[in-house]
């Protein structure tokens, strides 16, 4: 039924719940689990160090991200699923539907829980996000 099933994390409990599910229908279907994190990358101003003026720097989060992605992927072997991990850079909905796209999913996983009060108003949720541009089945799990 199901060859390619993604599911996106922050590492939080809320997404582990959701990852361990779509875990246990891949490893039931013997489908690929792509795992995906979207994260944004920072940047900032560092003065050099004879006050001559101000250079760019970047900073990203994928240190971040690439550990949340080893732990998860660490979780959801234990399964036996097949699994391949994303670091995408932009919002996690945008990553969770571009890796879909790219794979060819059958199936996206989300939990629930998103963003509340005026952030959800300004930048939309995950879920809402994924089940309106996802290329395929979305499931949608209470993790709250």
């Amino acid at each position: 039924m199901f060859e390619r099933i993604v599911v996106g994390t922050d590492g939080s409990d809320t997404a582990n719940s959701a990852l361990m599910k779509a875990a246990q229908l891949a490893a039931q279907f013997g489908a690929e689990l792509h795992i995906v994190s979207g994260y944004q990358p920072k940047s900032g101003l560092v003065v050099s160090g004879k006050g001559a003026g101000v250079e760019d720097w970047g900073v990203s989060s994928r240190y971040e991200v690439e550990g949340i992605l080893r732990d998860a992927e660490s979780k959801a072997r234990t399964t036996g699923a097949s699994v391949a991990t994303h670091d995408v850079t932009g919002d996690a909905g945008k990553a969770l539907v571009k890796v879909a796209k790219k794979v060819d999913a059958d199936l996206v996983v989300v939990g629930n829980r998103g963003m509340k009060g005026v952030k959800r108003f300004l930048l939309g949720s995950v879920p809402n996000d994924v089940a309106h541009n996802a290329p395929c089945a979305v499931l949608i799990l209470k993790t709250t």
